[in-house]
């Protein structure tokens, strides 16, 4: 993964070019969370993106991740430039929410400027009457966004900010603003692709930072009110995409540690190039990826060694180096290691991924598509809450579909759904929707997406039988970071958070990944590597 490839950059970038690395990888890829999907269709090469999306905000990195970027040669302006103004999530433009309309036949789609209506801003009003819901919800909606009633008018100004900080936003939607759990859905796509099914126990203010309506509503939060409502309608291009996600970052950084796969390949041509998998692992080289290999033990001997072993291809095998840093998820450390204290393994066992369902679905053509008038479509009552574009980016040589005739890549973001039936904490809903994800038959999600997909467009000329080529399904079960929730989870002391404390370093053992720093973003991945390398090597060179 990112973090696994950056710290044997950095190892390397501190202990010399000829220092041995070897990185063993389970899968039959490099990348990790970082997963490329592509596909090839009437001569032409189409990808989208399978794990790790983009790159947010890197104006804001660590100098230490901004110096990496700088080192692989990729220029942020031409990938803003690239991308032409494309937001995942629809950001300041035009999208269209999707609801299934009565009687089964198909989508209701409204078009608008959703991010600024849901704050009030714009028509919202007629956005909202032209939705497949009962006419007293409409009216529940048109109060919520016109931000004139105060839902917390029986608190005092201080049972007031403490309201917005510890109770759930669906409990506000439900209980002061009235509405039905179906309409309080509306607001929950973009929660969930941050918390996943936890998203049910997002606080009243993580909310709103996020872009749910109601802080028009509440001009006692003041100067803070007045900056989310900034931040969220400013416009501004925070997230830079390549075409096959962060996929070419790992490929980026494949090509540095082992130039031989790709000579001469460059951010100019990264997404493009064929890469000849056939010399990752050779002798010759001082570093070597060694795919398909799962290590199930790691032990620190006594003569201060790490000893590795790993099954492939069905056969157990083992080497030892002078350290090792662990850049796999924390849930499966304190089983690799169980030399580890006791203490540090339940650290490590605190934080729960986020189960996420990404897939990509190959269109023949781009007609239906096209009459939607947008690139994004929040859909708050089916399996995939967004669907997209793949990222429609040149970045890496990428050529993006360029008219409705062309084959087209739909991206489809989902979240397995659970209920919430007692006090179930986030954690716990991830932990229920990732078996309900291992549970579920791939079957199912085809089902899925064929229906969802023909509900949208239908009215378009879509027929999923003729226009679907192809489907790629990414169950990423173990996928986001787990990063605190205001409702769920404590403020530890400095130092004291289950993440601190599960990656100390132990001996000739680092930890390195996005989960050591409670963060699900690259970044986190970078730094957290340049960290286990700066532990590793300070030990080498005081050894």
């Amino acid at each position: 993964g990112l973090s696994g490839l950056s710290a044997a950059h950095f190892y390397r970038q501190r202990m010399g070019a000829e220092a041995k690395i070897l990185l063993l990888d389970n899968h039959d890829d490099f990348g990790g969370h970082a997963k490329r999907n592509e596909f090839h269709h009437d001569g032409r090469t189409l990808l989208g993106v399978g794990g790790s999306v983009n790159l947010e905000q890197p104006g804001k990195y660590s100098e230490v991740a901004q110096a990496l970027l700088r080192e692989l040669g990729i220029d942020l302006e031409a990938m803003l430039t690239n991308i032409g103004g494309f937001d995942l999530l629809g950001g300041g433009g035009p999208t269209v929410l999707a609801m299934p309309g009565s009687g089964g036949d198909g989508h209701v789609a409204v078009t608008g400027e959703w991010t600024k209506l849901a704050l009030g801003i714009g028509e919202y009003e007629p956005a909202i009457r032209s939705l497949p819901l009962a006419r007293a919800e409409q009216d529940k909606l048109i109060a919520l966004f016109g931000g004139k009633v105060d839902f917390l008018e029986d608190l005092s100004a201080a049972e007031k900010e403490a309201y917005v900080a510890t109770a759930a936003y669906l409990d506000f939607l439900t209980e002061r603003v009235g509405l039905s759990k179906e309409t309080a859905s509306i607001f929950y796509p973009v929660p969930k692709l941050i918390w996943g099914p936890g998203a049910l126990r997002v606080s009243v203010l993580e909310a709103f930072y996020l872009g749910c309506p109601g802080v028009q509503g509440m001009p006692w939060l003041g100067e803070l009110a007045e900056q989310i409502v900034a931040g969220i309608t400013s416009g501004e291009v925070s997230s830079l995409y390549f075409p096959d996600g962060n996929s070419s970052l790992a490929r980026l950084l494949v090509g540095r540690l082992i130039p031989e796969v790709a000579p001469g390949a460059g951010f100019a041509d990264i997404a493009t190039r064929r890469f000849d998998y056939s010399v990752l692992d050779r002798a010759v080289h001082s570093v070597r990826l060694r795919l398909n290999s799962t290590v199930v033990g790691v032990e620190q001997t006594g003569d201060e060694r790490v000893t590795v072993d790993y099954v492939r291809e069905g056969e157990a095998a083992r080497v030892t180096g002078d350290r090792c840093i662990l850049a796999c998820y924390n849930g499966a450390i304190p089983f690799l290691c169980p030399q580890l204290p006791e203490s540090q393994k339940e650290a490590l066992r605190y934080g729960v991924k986020v189960p996420l369902v990404w897939s990509n679905v190959v269109l023949r053509n781009g007609r239906a598509w096209s009459k939607l008038g947008t690139r994004t479509v929040s859909c708050p009552g089916d399996p995939y809450v967004v669907l997209t574009t793949a990222p429609p980016t040149t970045t890496g040589g990428h050529q993006p579909p360029q008219g409705p005739e062309d084959p087209m890549v739909v991206f489809l973001l989902g979240v397995p759904e659970v209920e919430r039936t007692g006090d179930e904490t986030g954690r716990d809903l991830c932990l229920q929707a990732r078996h309900r994800m291992y549970a579920t038959r791939f079957e199912t999600y085809e089902r899925q997406i064929r229906d969802q997909l023909q509900g949208v467009l239908g009215q378009h000329g879509f027929e999923h039988e003729k226009d679907i080529q192809a489907i790629t399904i990414n169950r990423w079960a173990h996928g986001y970071a787990y990063e605190y929730m205001a409702l769920d989870d404590p403020e530890w002391p400095e130092g004291q958070a289950p993440h601190e404390l599960g990656r100390a370093q132990f001996g000739r053992i680092s930890i390195a990944n996005s989960d050591s720093e409670a963060y699900a973003y690259v970044n986190a991945a970078i730094d957290a590597a340049w960290r286990a390398v700066e532990e590793q090597t300070a030990t080498a060179q005081s050894g």
